[in-house]
């Protein structure tokens, strides 16, 4: 696999995990990249790459904070070693601010490519086959983004009044838009994510489901900053082919109130659920529950 196609891989991966309000932008050759992006997504097997012979050159943003990351490949991109080089940017970035985020890209770095050198096999998952790794994804999407919105929390909590307790974070909790959002992954067994993914919509105040095995789907709804932060520690998370569906406002209230978390082993109950609750189209246009889904999933 070529540098060029092992990047638009990866780089489509890391746009379908991106939540609102975070921008990837292709800094050289965009008009091209661009184009290879949106016939990737189409037809990942049939898409050329005549135009390009190097890797491209990225933009990771948020709209809320003054830090991005400048995301350039090696040549040899692709082959064991090979990592990107991440440069911070920041218009009002202080000397001791860009040494600060610069070190924590450093850490990133070193974490993942700590993870590229597990076993080929993992059996605590249930996995037997070989597992591809995704640095880029891995790097922005699990590491720097949610340490960019952790900043950005903290700024905000230093600026504002603090709380008249309980009663006052209910009302503005009641008045949070309601928001959704659905997650597929390869597979989803592990104890441990399963009882955190439990413990995160309790604590959160979420509904939803996790549908286990082979493939994994996750689905929660509940106040828009909640279910926000709830796609952020999934992300966080070490996961094999994870896409993050939609993160999207609730055009209607779910009928049963009492709902809670609940784990579910079929993807036909996917669907049942989600009719259930008047949303059988969110995962009916995406194929879930189609022949072709399991391995749809994988890609």
């Amino acid at each position: 696999m070529t540098a060029a196609r092992k990047a638009l891989e990866e780089v489509h991966l890391l746009r379908c995990s991106l939540l609102p309000g975070e921008l990837l932008q292709f800094t050289e050759d965009a008009a091209i990249w661009e184009a290879l992006l949106d016939a990737y997504s189409t037809d990942p097997e049939g898409v050329d790459l005549p135009l390009v012979d190097s890797a491209p050159r990225f933009e990771v943003k948020t709209e809320d904070n003054d830090v991005w990351f400048a995301v350039s490949l090696p040549q040899e991109y692709g082959k064991a070693g090979a990592m990107p080089h991440v440069a911070v940017k920041g218009s009002n970035l202080g000397r001791a601010d860009q040494e600060r985020w610069q070190a924590a890209v450093a850490e990133a770095l070193e974490e993942v490519r700590g993870s590229e050198c597990v076993p080929t096999h993992s059996p605590c998952e249930g996995i037997d086959e070989p597992i591809r790794r995704y640095p880029i994804y891995e790097l922005i999407s699990s590491h720097l983004l949610p340490q960019v919105h952790a900043a950005t929390k903290d700024a905000r909590r230093a600026a504002t009044p603090p709380a008249v307790g309980v009663s006052g974070q209910q009302t503005a909790q009641a008045h949070s838009p309601r928001y959704h959002a659905l997650f597929t992954s390869h597979h989803l067994k592990s104890p441990q994510k399963r009882r955190s993914l439990s413990q995160w919509s309790h604590e959160l105040n979420l509904t939803g489901f996790a549908k286990v095995g082979y493939p994994g789907v996750i689905y929660c709804e509940g106040a828009r900053e909640d279910v926000e932060d709830f796609v952020s520690r999934v992300k966080s998370m070490q996961w094999l082919a994870l896409r993050l569906r939609f993160i999207e406002p609730v055009l209607q209230t779910s009928a049963d109130p009492r709902r809670q978390w609940t784990e579910i082993e079929k993807v036909g109950e996917v669907v049942e659920e989600m009719r259930r609750l008047g949303r059988e189209s969110c995962v009916v246009e995406m194929g879930i529950g189609s022949a072709g889904f399991a391995s749809n999933t994988t890609r």
